[in-house]
């Protein structure tokens, strides 16, 4: 019985010491970070990104009536 609580105190230790420590640093920094919201920053980012995505949409409805017209039976081939 010794040996194998010899076994599992080491790795115990370790952790306690070296990861748990850094875990915790990191795991609260991050709710800490997500607390505070989105910086002026990534809101611009986030406002480009859907302006580009509703462009995308529009010359996906473009591309499609093109293919309607030219090829109407294009959507059952696919």
């Amino acid at each position: 019985m010794e040996g194998i609580a010899g076994i599992l105190i080491v790795p115990m230790i370790i952790f306690l010491i070296f990861v748990a420590p850094v875990w915790l640093i990191m795991h609260y920094r991050s709710k800490r970070q997500v607390s505070q919201g989105l910086s002026e920053s990534e809101i611009a980012d986030l406002n480009s990104l859907a302006h580009k995505a509703e462009l995308l949409g529009e010359r996906v409805k473009t591309l499609e009536s093109i293919l309607d017209a030219e090829a109407p039976e294009w959507r059952t081939k696919a």
